[in-house]
């Protein structure tokens, strides 16, 4: 008995979608690429912060001057030839727990994120911003924000607080193509960053969250009033800055 064989039978319904073997092979393929680009990604990333712990780096932002043509001035120096009451009025200005925190204070980051009028500050820590300074790109973003919480986390675990610190005050902006507390000390108040005292140090932490407009050696009324309360803060942090001094 011949049987007849129906040609649409055998052709692929229309608007069928591929076998759930095909969906699979192909979800295994996408779960195995994104795992693979996280591992070279954690690689990258280890790479960078172990260079960053013995070679003095620079900035995105001082590359990207340099690339367009502008000018930069940055005298790298060790963290023992910077001021201890520079570092101290960074720490009182930017990150009251930088000793005692991981690269991420995860109870500043509540508290921003708990202000019911929105995000007023960014409760980035100073590894935080080291990271960013020295790995991504300014400017407000989530992927940026995403990247810096394990980079800061990695930072501290690889480098040492002494080092996240000296790699801060080599790359900070302190005015327009003005990298570091070296050029920032000569350019502002004729000295080095060795023989900053502590209204030079407050003046110039006092200029980090916006220092193309804020200038140390001639600042507002505002500013002055910041300088003498970083100054305040200086005064009451006591052991919580040892990790640096």
């Amino acid at each position: 008995m011949t049987r007849e064989i129906d040609p649409a039978a055998s052709l692929p319904r229309r608007g069928a979608g591929p076998s759930p073997a095909v969906a699979r092979s192909f979800g295994g393929r996408l779960v195995r690429f994104a795992l693979k680009a996280i591992a070279l990604a954690c690689i990258a990333a280890v790479l960078a912060l172990g260079a960053g712990a013995i070679i003095p780096v620079p900035s995105t932002l001082m590359l990207w001057r340099i690339v367009a043509g502008e000018p930069v001035t940055r005298h790298w120096v060790r963290l023992d030839q910077v001021s201890p009451e520079l570092r101290m009025a960074v720490i009182a200005a930017e990150d009251q727990r930088f000793c005692q925190h991981h690269g991420v204070d995860f109870g500043a980051l509540r508290e921003v994120l708990a202000d019911e009028d929105g995000p007023s500050r960014g409760g980035s820590t100073i590894a935080m911003q080291t990271v960013k300074n020295v790995y991504l790109w300014h400017g407000r973003s989530y992927v940026r924000k995403a990247l810096e919480l394990p980079l800061a986390l990695g930072a501290d675990l690889i480098w040492s607080k002494r080092r996240v610190m000296e790699i801060y005050l080599n790359v900070a902006e302190f005015g327009e193509g003005l990298f570091g507390a070296e050029a920032a000390a000569r350019h502002y108040f004729g000295t080095t960053a060795a023989q900053l005292n502590r209204a030079q140090a407050a003046a110039l932490a006092a200029s980090l969250p916006n220092p193309r407009l804020r200038n140390p050696d001639a600042p507002s009324s505002r500013a002055r009033t910041n300088s003498f309360r970083i100054q305040q803060r200086m005064r009451n942090l006591g052991a919580r800055a040892d990790c640096v001094l």
